[in-house]
């Protein structure tokens, strides 16, 4: 992916297209009740994209459910690292800062049957 103006490319993990139905409730306060559901644009090893024109606030630390192919869903604690607000493109990019091991397992697993995203 190339760099947003003024903004380095700063991620550790190869990115995969994904097209996932994340669920994302939030850990440090009752801004969201219940849980959104948010289409993932791509997903890595350490973190996600979510596309949507609601956003969360940039180092707000929430919970993730993601359903995985094959039916596995793994659960994971994150924190949103950057926003966009480009109307039909934007989103919120997410950082997982908590995954179990046996769900980081599964993550890779599945990341290797997807699409690598181009640079």
């Amino acid at each position: 992916m190339k760099a947003t103006q003024g903004r380095k490319d700063q991620r550790k993990h190869a990115r995969r297209r994904a097209e996932l139905t994340i669920n994302v409730s939030t850990v440090d306060g009752p801004k969201v009740v219940g849980q959104l559901q948010f289409p993932s644009g791509d997903l890595s090893e350490g973190g996600a994209f979510l596309r949507s024109d609601l956003l969360l606030e940039e180092g707000e630390i929430v919970n993730v459910d993601i359903a995985l192919p094959g039916g596995r869903t793994i659960k994971a604690t994150a924190r949103v690292v950057r926003t966009n607000q480009s109307q039909g493109q934007g989103g919120m990019g997410i950082e997982f800062v908590r995954l179990a091991d046996s769900d980081r397992k599964s993550l890779l697993l599945s990341l290797m049957t997807l699409s690598a995203t181009s640079s």
